[in-house]
């Protein structure tokens, strides 16, 4: 998966309506399509990272697709390619998706199921859409690494949420621990994951943490978040400092979103392709690893060869951090 595209994102600002929200304004980050995976490329919907916003949390990349009738799109077919500094997210609502990594992990993505791929100093991996596989829908979502775990050692996880039943939603929470439901995954900061599925016109207000700016990534319906109209596939973003984030389904139909959030990320990281770093150096580095064969192990079971790096830009890149 890639970072590399240069086109940014429209960013909007909304102003919450009726009420007496304490939420400051939310601000909403709308998608771009970027083609995913090399010629075989399906197109994803891609939220962070972006100009205006390049974390939420811990969070530094979010691309969301589907629904995608395969039998047109060709599915998801990504070759071998590397991760460092990072961990993977991998979340889907409909379809199924076989992971290969040089770990030797061979584990399903299925709907409801999170499956977390820790690269800390290097692993690589696969992703590839099953034949039983119709309709491809969900998320992929990277977390950065804090400084001083960034070179842990490559770990794999699977884990299946319980559903938790509140009034007009169902929530599955896949990292952290919201609305009395807590997940077992191991992460390096604090973080928040959820699914949250509203029934046509409910409401629902969560107790969150106030130390935890958030990101509303908004799947099918109209779903206004702390006042704020968010359409489908973007992307709202709420600051720290509030203890209540109020959701409420405009739609006749079902809503879904997926609730991200973490303490604001105190670090400035160097993101580029499929590397979380601190240095243009060690992009460097990490890119002539990867090419030559080294650090990140090897995928076995896949039919075809490994993802090729992208050319590095003739100007350094640039660190960035959390927007003030």
């Amino acid at each position: 998966m890639s970072n590399t595209e240069v086109r940014p994102a429209e960013l909007r600002c909304g102003s919450p309506a009726g009420g007496n929200l304490p939420d400051p304004a939310l601000e909403i980050l709308s998608p771009r399509d970027v083609p995913l995976g090399g010629p075989r490329a399906m197109t994803v919907r891609r939220t962070l990272p972006q100009r205006a916003r390049s974390l939420i949390g811990a969070w530094c990349f979010a691309d969301h697709y589907g629904p995608d009738d395969v039998s047109r799109s060709g599915g998801m077919d990504v070759a071998p390619h590397p991760h460092t500094g990072l961990q993977t997210v991998s979340w889907l609502f409909s379809g199924e998706i076989e992971h290969r990594d040089s770990l030797g992990s061979h584990a399903l993505v299925r709907p409801g199921e999170l499956n977390l791929m820790t690269g800390g100093h290097g692993i690589s991996h696969s992703e590839v859409s099953t034949p039983r596989t119709t309709v491809l829908h969900g998320v992929q979502l990277w977390v950065a690494l804090p400084g001083e775990h960034r070179h842990t050692a490559r770990d794999f996880q699977h884990h299946v949420p319980e559903p938790a039943r509140l009034d007009g939603a169902v929530l599955r929470v896949f990292l952290g621990s919201l609305a009395g439901a807590a997940s077992p995954v191991r992460t390096f900061t604090p973080l928040l994951g959820a699914e949250i599925v509203l029934e046509p016109r409910a409401t629902l207000t969560l107790t969150v943490d106030p130390g935890f700016e958030h990101g509303v990534l908004v799947d099918q319906g109209d779903v206004r978040a702390a006042g704020t109209l968010l359409r489908p596939a973007e992307l709202g973003y709420v600051p720290d400092g509030g203890d209540t984030l109020a959701l409420a389904n405009e739609s006749d139909g079902t809503a879904r979103v997926v609730l991200l959030g973490g303490p604001p990320f105190g670090e400035e990281i160097v993101m580029w392709w499929n590397f979380i770093c601190r240095s243009h150096e060690e992009i460097v580095q990490a890119r002539e690893d990867w090419m030559k064969g080294t650090r990140y192990g090897e995928v076995q079971g896949y039919d075809g060869d490994p993802l090729p790096a992208p050319e590095l830009p003739h100007v350094p890149l640039k660190a960035r951090g959390r927007v003030r």
